[in-house]
């Protein structure tokens, strides 16, 4: 049954007057509550207004656009960005710019439906590299893959790419809507670590409403390859990121670095104080525990605790998804721990 609540789930929700623990969502660096980066963003609001609802590719063009473009693309390791006003269409528009040319999709098992082409074919098959990419016919691929998926705690291995046939020219799509912001040195996730010498083209494309707490999506790659999206027929008619947010995060970007900070210091805690179990993984470097049993769910319910269950497209069960953010509490992980570790799982 689904809980409703009347603002925002932070650390805590309150369900008909009674109070719950939350551990769910995507806001792992908690920015959405903020009250230092909310200060940010209504200055900011002042300035670029609530919403500009015209193509980036109108006359009139607004500055903070290419600010933040360059800053990311750097901070990505990218020689370019382009932000868009949604992770979802940032995939979207990634998969329909390739359609156009003649290429065969390939995906990795689990990937998000923002970046699976209709016609797609699996990388894999009974766990074996599909046979047309071993093949010695000349082609453009394009595989297509999430960099953490979900029910997984670490990044995946490209190690599969050194297999497929050098006839193949490979453009590689990542979606790091769950990774950027916590993943690497800086939490600029794994863009820049991916090398390969059978790729022809990365493109990176992710949400930026998740860890940074932004609206917004993004894509990131050769500047070739982001002119030929720019000049999309969608790009061109659709209103951009909102401004007010990209200017947002560049004056706030040292908060990112203090709450990140606060969310290694809950999982290094978590860590020494949760016992392992078969029935869900954790790894001290990813702010989320999975679990297929719902006995999990169950159990922490019973305790006031509530984590985000629901129907993943690209999974046969229920996904039971326990989130620690920066704002959780030593208090909090501590009665999350408390359970886990005696509940009969």
């Amino acid at each position: 049954m689904g809980m409703v609540v009347n603002g925002f789930p932070d650390r805590e929700i309150t369900v008909n007057g009674e109070k719950y623990l939350y551990f769910g969502g995507t806001s792992y660096l908690g920015m959405a509550t903020n009250k230092e980066f909310q200060e940010i963003i209504s200055e900011s609001l002042k300035k670029w207004g609530t919403f500009y609802g015209s193509s980036r590719n109108a006359n009139v063009k607004l500055a903070i656009y290419d600010k933040f473009e360059s800053y990311f693309s750097e901070y990505l390791g990218a020689e370019t960005a382009l932000t868009v006003s949604s992770g979802t269409l940032a995939g979207k528009m990634v998969i329909d710019y390739l359609s156009k040319s003649k290429v065969a999709f390939f995906h990795y098992p689990k990937t998000h439906p923002a970046i699976l082409s209709q016609n797609s074919l699996p990388i894999f098959i009974n766990d074996k590299l599909h046979p047309r990419l071993q093949n010695d016919l000349l082609e453009e691929i394009v595989i297509t893959v999430d960099a953490i998926l979900p029910l997984e705690t670490k990044p995946i291995s490209f190690d599969f790419l050194n297999e497929i046939s050098s006839q193949k020219k490979i453009t590689l799509v990542v979606d790091e809507s769950h990774s950027l912001g916590i993943v690497g040195k800086l939490g600029e996730g794994i863009f820049s670590t991916i090398k390969s010498e059978k790729l022809h083209r990365k493109i990176m494309v992710a949400s930026l409403g998740k860890a940074l707490g932004l609206s917004g999506g993004i894509i990131a790659s050769d500047k070739e390859f982001i002119e030929g999206v720019r000049e999309e027929p969608v790009f061109v008619s659709s209103s951009g990121a909102n401004p007010a947010y990209l200017e947002a995060y560049l004056k706030g970007h040292h908060l990112y670095e203090k709450q990140r900070q606060l969310l290694i210091q809950n999982l290094n805690f978590l860590d020494k104080i949760l016992a392992p179990k078969k029935d869900f993984q954790f790894n001290k470097a990813y702010p989320v525990i999975y679990s297929n049993s719902d006995e999990i769910y169950k159990s922490l319910l019973k305790e006031k605790m509530v984590i985000a269950r629901f129907k993943y497209p690209t999974y046969e069960n229920y996904m039971n998804r326990i989130v620690i953010t920066a704002n959780h509490t030593t208090a909090d992980l501590e009665k999350l721990a408390g359970v886990l570790n005696l509940a009969d799982i």
